[in-house]
């Protein structure tokens, strides 16, 4: 079922008047974008940034039509077809950075400077039409009507890409990434993670809320602001269905039992009261890390404070041990190790309780100076071949996270 706005029951008088505070003193204050596109700042607790944030006065053109999505009838998958994205920035010099805090010179996506930011994407994947109109947002003309029609036969079948695909600033600096930031500023985004999973997962025709993080060039970064992304699907990603069928083949219980598995194994990497990351038992990626809550938690939503409170560190120390590997002694990654931070979400009304929240942390560098590809095997088959054994990849990442310092506050 779709998540309440876990802000909706805080007392009016905790925040100043059209903001809401969250969790950890996170303060959230919503805004637009001239073209009509949802615009929110999320604020560090003791911020120093001012209660009134500036307008945006740009004159944009209007918003590109929503995409369609074909169905692939010899897969059963949709592919959403956004021609529009063509055009989206592609590595613009510093002083033409897209999610910097506007200035005289660029006019930025935002407005006012910020702590962390999140806003609809200009060109997305899905979106911005719904199934039914809410607000400002269109309804579309031929939405999906359901699971069983995206699952129906047939070919040439295609839809409206209804949706919604948002970008998570995590700091107005220019370069960095996630693990860059502070612990302060982690929980911060943390807290956003949360706060859109539960508004994206009430929107109408929403299935599945992804969270996400590409890091480099070598993934296909395109800006080198520090930012992630949400995708909000009006269907069950095909990875999920996969996981899905595996836990009605291996049980309700399936990560309950793999948490206990690899707690009992060498491949533990690093761990707390409330979380736990390990390299899995059939690693696919020369660095393939997967991070899970101790406990069941079907997506951000359902995490205590204590255990958000343990992720920002404990995360920060894990994707710092990432660079931490190879020390730093090439210049073939410059930016860092080029990573994917996938967070698997529970979809929004099937698995709840048995789909765990869990993170999938991967990166193709397979040597100081050398990248996994994806060649026949693999990308054409779908039969993976592991370059590097996961307890000999386990022990060289606990090696290089003894040496990261702890994150400061």
């Amino acid at each position: 079922m779709p998540h309440p706005d876990p802000a909706s029951a805080a007392p009016a008088d905790e925040a100043p008047a059209g903001a809401a505070r969250l969790g950890a003193g996170v303060v959230r204050r919503p805004a637009r974008l001239a073209d009509g596109r949802e615009l929110l700042y999320y604020d560090d607790p003791g911020t120093t940034l001012p209660d009134e944030r500036r307008v945006d006065e740009r004159d944009l053109t209007p918003r590109p039509d929503t995409a369609t999505m074909r169905r692939d009838v010899l897969t059963g998958d949709w592919i959403s077809v956004a021609a529009a994205r063509q055009n989206r920035a592609h590595l613009p010099p510093a002083d033409l950075d897209p999610l910097a805090p506007q200035s005289p010179t660029n006019p930025s996506e935002l407005p006012s400077s910020y702590d962390v930011a999140v806003f609809e994407n200009r060109s997305p994947s899905f979106g911005p039409a719904l199934d039914v109109a809410v607000g400002t947002e269109p309804a579309a003309a031929d939405a999906p009507r359901g699971l069983d029609d995206l699952a129906a036969p047939g070919l040439g079948r295609s839809r409206t890409s209804v949706g919604r695909c948002e970008v998570v600033c995590f700091s107005p600096e220019r370069t960095g990434s996630f693990g860059t930031q502070t612990v302060t500023r982690a929980r911060t985004v943390i807290e956003a993670w949360a706060d859109r999973t539960a508004a994206l997962s009430a929107l109408p025709g929403i299935r599945q809320v992804f969270v996400f993080e590409n890091r480099g060039e070598e993934i296909g970064v395109t800006l080198q602001h520090p930012h992630g992304q949400i995708y909000a699907y009006p269907y069950i990603t095909p990875r999920t269905q996969l996981l899905l069928a595996s836990i009605e083949r291996e049980g309700a219980d399936l990560f309950e039992r793999i948490v206990a598995f690899e707690q009992a194994g060498p491949r533990v990497v690093i761990e707390g009261e409330h979380w736990i990351a390990y390299v899995p038992f059939a690693a696919r990626w020369p660095i393939e890390v997967h991070l899970a809550p101790r406990r069941h938690a079907a997506d951000f939503t359902e995490l205590s404070g204590a255990e958000r409170d343990e992720l920002a560190p404990l995360y920060l120390r894990l994707l710092r041990g990432l660079d931490a590997l190879y020390d730093a002694d090439t210049l073939a990654f410059a930016g860092g190790t080029p990573y994917i931070a996938a967070w698997h979400q529970a979809p929004v009304d099937v698995a709840r309780g048995t789909a765990r929240l869990h993170l999938q942390l991967t990166s193709p560098r397979r040597a100081a100076d050398k990248l996994k590809f994806l060649a026949g095997s693999e990308a054409a088959m779908g039969a993976w071949i592991g370059d590097i054994p996961p307890e000999q990849a386990a022990e060289r990442l606990r090696a290089a996270l003894a040496t990261v310092p702890e994150a400061s506050a």
